[in-house]
């Protein structure tokens, strides 16, 4: 039955005929990307510079601009780094122990990739707002929290806690544990296995999951939208600025202080396709 099948029309073009198929998808995968990618990226140089270079410099020596780059920078500051403890422990546990609630850990670690940042936002006010007990107590002390820096940090702090602990698990439980149960044999411990057997082996991870991390840190709009209050000058990032800016028709302004993000997230693209290359690379 095979034999009396007859051979399709581009068999004996099949080489060509292959060619011109990726020639296509790479043509309209490029067009995708020009399209949606590369035009709104130029359009966005384009306005910014729109009222000449003096202008671009001014909306970003702004003192409210200062203030919401110096907020945003903060706020990455602490997240990041937090984010790095809590993903190295808690990768390092879920990979290599078994322990009881290990199931509920790693579904925690996964809830900001579910909830919506506004809700997580909203979930912040209710509890830590000076309407809940808890908030009412710490107003009463002198403590703020919601519309004030500390909001903004802990929103952070949510929406990018999963990203180093994602990136770390796999990689850990790849490994195995094999070096590790020689280490010990050899008579190290849990904390010299950790600092010169595990993590070593997983570097390029975690420096993966930080420069997520800190992309997605700067680039936070929905929950310190929700938290921050916006306060010009004291709780406004980078994002919300650019918004105060582009609703009141001061769109120069607004483009100028959006590319900043836009310069970080293509540095964040070159940084992240450098560490793929090097962890493909690395032994």
């Amino acid at each position: 039955m095979l034999a009396d099948r007859k051979p399709s029309p581009f068999s004996r073009f099949s080489g060509g005929w292959v060619a011109v198929r990726r020639t296509l998808l790479m043509t309209a995968s490029l067009g995708f990307l020009g399209l949606f990618v590369g035009l709104p990226l130029v359009f966005i140089f384009a306005k910014a510079f729109s009222a000449g270079l003096q202008a671009y410099l001014e909306a970003i020596h702004n003192p409210l601009a200062l203030s919401a780059i110096g907020l945003t920078l903060l706020a990455a500051g602490i997240a990041v780094p937090l984010n790095l403890v809590f993903g190295v422990c808690a990768a390092w546990a879920i990979a290599k122990f078994d322990f009881f609630g290990k199931g509920v850990l790693t579904t925690l670690i996964d809830l900001p990739f579910s909830v919506s940042p506004v809700i997580a936002g909203m979930v912040y006010v209710l509890v830590l707002g000076m309407r809940s007990p808890i908030g009412g107590w710490m107003d009463a002390h002198g403590v703020k929290v919601i519309f004030a820096a500390p909001g903004i940090v802990l929103a952070t702090l949510f929406v990018t806690a999963p990203f180093v602990a994602r990136e770390l698990i796999p990689l850990m439980q790849e490994q195995g544990e094999e070096e590790e149960e020689a280490a010990i044999l050899l008579g190290a411990g849990a904390w010299d296995t950790l600092r010169r057997v595990t993590l070593p082996n997983v570097r390029w991870g975690i420096l993966y999951g930080c420069i997520l991390s800190l992309a997605r840190a700067v680039g936070e709009f929905g929950a310190v939208s929700v938290v921050s209050g916006h306060i010009r000058g004291r709780t406004n990032t980078l994002t919300l600025h650019v918004e105060n800016l582009y609703n009141e028709y001061q769109f120069g302004a607004a483009f100028a202080v959006a590319s900043l993000l836009t310069l970080l997230a293509v540095l964040t693209l070159a940084v992240k396709s450098y560490v793929e290359w090097r962890s493909e690379a690395a032994p």
